[in-house]
C-alpha cells in the first residue's frame, strides 16, 4: 500500500525510450519524477484535487501523450498559458523574443518550409489556457508539439529530477553503464 500510495502521489521512476530529448536524456536513462510538485490528482481519472504551482518555462515533464493517453512522453516546456510561440528556421521565439536554448540539438541541416511540415517553421500560435507548448531538446528527432498540438494541465504527471541509471546494453559489456550519468540532476 506505502509502494502504491508513493508511485500515485510522491515520485515515480520512468525509462527513456527515444532519442528526442538527447542530450538531457538518453535512450536508456532511468529517471525519477516528482508527483506532486504541480498538483495532486484522483487516480485514474486526471482529476485534480489540490493544485500547487504551474509548470515552468525549461521544466522538463512527463504527460500522457496526447494522441494516444496510454502512452507517457516526455518534453521540455517551451510555451505557457497565454504566451504566443514562433518558430522560424529552427530558432524559437516566445513573446516576440528569441528563445536562448543551450540544451537544444540540430542534426539534420536542412530547414523545411511550413507548408512541408511544421518542424522548422511553425506559427505564430497562441497556447490556450492550461495548456503548455512542449518540445523536446533533439528537435529534428522529436515528435512534439509542432504535430500534435498542446498538453492539458490535467494531463500532466510530474517534473523529471533526477537520473538514478543510465544502461546503454550496446557494445563492450564493460561499457553498459553509463556511471557518470547516474545521479545527475536534470536540468
Amino acid at each position: 500500500m506505502l509502494a502504491l500510495f508513493i508511485r500515485t502521489f510522491v515520485v515515480q521512476a520512468f525509462k527513456i525510450p527515444s532519442g528526442s530529448m538527447i542530450p538531457t536524456l538518453t535512450i536508456g536513462d532511468h529517471i525519477l519524477v516528482t508527483k506532486f510538485l504541480y498538483d495532486i490528482k484522483l487516480p485514474f481519472v486526471d482529476k485534480i484535487l489540490i493544485h500547487f504551482s504551474q509548470p515552468q518555462r525549461g521544466d522538463i515533464i512527463v504527460f500522457k501523450y496526447p494522441e494516444d493517453e496510454s502512452k507517457d512522453f516526455i518534453k521540455r516546456v517551451i510555451g505557457l498559458p497565454g504566451d504566443r510561440v514562433e518558430i522560424r528556421n529552427k530558432r524559437v521565439w516566445v513573446n516576440g523574443e528569441l528563445l536562448v536554448e543551450p540544451y537544444t540539438q540540430h542534426t539534420d541541416p536542412s530547414i523545411y518550409a511550413h507548408q512541408t511540415q511544421p518542424r522548422d517553421n511553425l506559427g505564430p500560435i497562441t497556447v490556450p489556457p492550461d495548456s503548455y507548448f512542449m518540445m523536446g531538446d533533439n528537435r529534428d528527432q522529436s515528435l512534439d508539439s509542432r504535430f500534435w498540438g498542446f498538453v492539458r494541465l490535467e494531463k500532466i504527471k510530474g517534473k523529471a529530477f533526477l537520473i538514478y541509471w543510465s544502461w546503454d546494453g550496446r557494445g563492450d559489456p564493460s561499457h553498459w553503464v553509463r556511471w557518470s550519468r547516474i545521479g545527475k540532476v536534470i536540468r
